[in-house]
């Protein structure tokens, strides 16, 4: 089975994590597992923390997101993959900086090469897959908000309270790897999120030629839906809103089903979301039905400081569905 994986944020690692256990890993006697190839798109808009010092210190691309892919694609126990993610306590220049974005900032210097630089870090790290950026143009991300106002910046619009009407980027014709498209049309396997719907899903979306891709692919085409809502981001959306909001930006149905969390949370984790405004999002099931995608229930939280994805049952569940158009593709 081939999988591609698109998102960005906590929400793809956590998938990543899941996914890694059944890739077949490297060597050449190596037990061949149900996952022959593994891509992971990711989002390279993010402007803040470590980060953003590097885009704007070094004029390159973000790469936070990608570092934290690597090491979800990586052997965690592993001393080197604890170094990359190690992150500086103390020293003016260094405080805040992450050690594996430092890395990833000299070797794009070496190479030249933002996208040859990841694929060099990942294999210093023995990651289980590959992983591209979803551009290497500098990309802005631009917010339309409900009372008419622009915003430029993900770090400007996560912190807006508006509502995002539309996205868009700067500039417009921000191009793919050929590759990222490549995987697409060859994969048995493709998801997109979990992940804050507009920073992390929908700017991947925007990158010319990723929706039409996504449109025309063979592929199991499976959303993954989030758990709670975010404020100005999917406050107060169901979960087919999500999916509307994204076939708002792709102007192409490009979903087969919907992976949607219905298990209930304990009133202590409801509390705790309630008092930052997040609610857990609604199953409306029949409206994505309605939509045209196979929407599949079942318990995919885990609970714990934050509410997140149980990357195993979202494994399962995803393999299950990726089994099956792998099998039909092969006829």
């Amino acid at each position: 089975m081939r999988v591609v994986a698109i998102g960005g944020g906590t929400g793809l690692s956590t998938l990543l994590r899941g996914l890694r256990e059944h890739v077949t890993p490297a060597g050449l006697y190596a037990k061949p597992r149900i996952i022959s190839d593994l891509a992971a798109v990711v989002t390279v808009t993010d402007d803040g923390g470590s980060s953003g010092r590097l885009r704007q210190g070094f004029n390159m691309l973000p790469p936070g997101d990608l570092r934290n892919c690597m090491l979800a694609l990586s052997e965690e126990e592993d001393l080197l993959a604890q170094l990359f993610a190690h992150r500086f306590r103390s020293g003016d220049a260094l405080k805040g900086h992450n050690f594996g974005n430092l890395f990833v900032a000299a070797l794009t210097e070496i190479t030249g090469d933002f996208a040859r630089a990841i694929q060099l870090s990942s294999k210093i790290l023995a990651a289980r897959g590959r992983i591209y950026p979803v551009t290497t143009a500098n990309a802005t991300l631009v917010a339309h908000m409900d009372d008419g106002t622009m915003v430029r910046g993900e770090t400007n619009i996560t912190a807006s309270h508006r509502r995002i009407v539309e996205l868009t980027l700067d500039p417009p014709d921000a191009a793919p790897l050929p590759e990222t498209l490549e995987a697409i049309e060859r994969a048995n396997l493709i998801t997109v999120g979990p992940g804050s719907l507009y920073t992390s899903l929908i700017t991947n979306l925007l990158v010319d030629g990723i929706p039409s891709a996504l449109a025309s692919a063979r592929g199991v085409r499976v959303f993954i839906c989030n758990l709670m809502t975010q404020a100005n981001e999917s406050l107060d959306l169901t979960a087919s809103q999500h999916i509307e909001r994204i076939y708002e930006h792709t102007r192409a149905p490009i979903f087969d089903c919907a992976l949607v969390n219905t298990a209930p949370f304990s009133p202590e984790t409801l509390a705790r979301y309630a008092a930052e405004g997040a609610f857990p999002i609604q199953a409306d099931v029949e409206r994505i039905q309605a939509l045209g995608v196979r929407c599949i229930t079942g318990n995919f939280a885990s609970e714990g400081s934050v509410v997140r994805h149980e990357p195993d049952r979202v494994t399962d569940a995803l393999l299950a569905l990726g089994r099956t158009r792998t099998a039909a593709q092969a006829k």
